[in-house]
């Protein structure tokens, strides 16, 4: 099984939806962790609304520095927004094969409560739909260059 970091700077959204996904989807296959740089220290109430929403379990995630994952053998790490893909990673991730996944913010949305939900669930679609796009690659046979160059144009996908 391999280990997946997400990467965001506050670990409160993107990541949080990017790990319950790649738990979900990719079962047996996959182990997702999510973290951030400067992590709010609270996972976002929207984030977890979405995950209900979807049918996701809601419990035990946590909004984490990325420090704690020094120790758990993580095989890729893949931000999704562009301030955290821009910094230094931990040294323990140089070895690491990484992707960026870049998407917009939902949680700085602002407007009615269907327009913060419609923001929150199209992170959500974009998700899933790379995820998925991940799965289908055999992860397991591609050298770690070649898997950072698919990763990186399933980023690509809306």
């Amino acid at each position: 099984m391999l280990n997946v970091l997400i990467l965001c700077t506050g670990n409160s959204c993107r990541s949080v939806l990017g790990e319950a996904l790649i738990n979900h989807l990719g079962a047996g296959r996959l182990r997702a962790f999510s973290a951030g740089s400067r992590p709010v220290g609270k996972v976002n109430d929207n984030a977890l609304a979405t995950l209900r929403r979807n049918g996701l379990p809601t419990e035990g995630y946590l909004s984490q520095s990325w420090n704690e994952f020094a120790d758990a053998g993580i095989d890729i790490a893949i931000t999704v927004c562009d301030q955290a893909a821009g910094e230094a990673c931990p040294v323990y991730l140089n070895s690491t094969t990484r992707a960026h996944w870049g998407l917009p913010d939902p949680a700085h949305v602002e407007g009615t409560e269907a327009e913060v939900n419609a923001a929150f669930q199209a992170t959500y679609d974009a998700l899933e739909k790379r995820i998925q796009a991940m799965l289908a690659l055999p992860l397991e046979t591609l050298s770690s260059a070649e898997l950072s160059s698919q990763l990186n144009q399933i980023g690509q996908l809306s």
